[in-house]
């Protein structure tokens, strides 16, 4: 996990999602199409009432994980979020 997905994570366990978001986004830019990357941002935008970006960040992820042979929990939401 990189730094800054990392700090967003911590930053998310202290109901800061804002700022979560914010460092997830910028980590995107270091290290593009990261599966915990595209979850913590899809999660913070959601902790932080914009459905648009979290359902944007939940399409994303389950774009990139389209030929995974499991179904992770955390996929099961996405689709689900995506789908509305």
């Amino acid at each position: 996990m990189g730094r800054l997905e990392l700090l967003g994570e911590m930053l998310l366990e202290l109901k800061q999602p804002d700022l979560a978001l914010r460092e997830f986004e910028a980590s995107q830019v270091r290290e593009p199409n990261r599966f915990r990357n595209y979850l913590g941002s899809a999660r913070a935008a959601e902790m932080a009432g914009d459905n648009t970006k979290a359902a944007g960040y939940y399409q994303k992820l389950v774009a990139l994980a389209k030929d995974a042979d499991t179904m992770r929990p955390e996929l099961v939401k996405a689709k689900t979020v995506a789908q509305r």
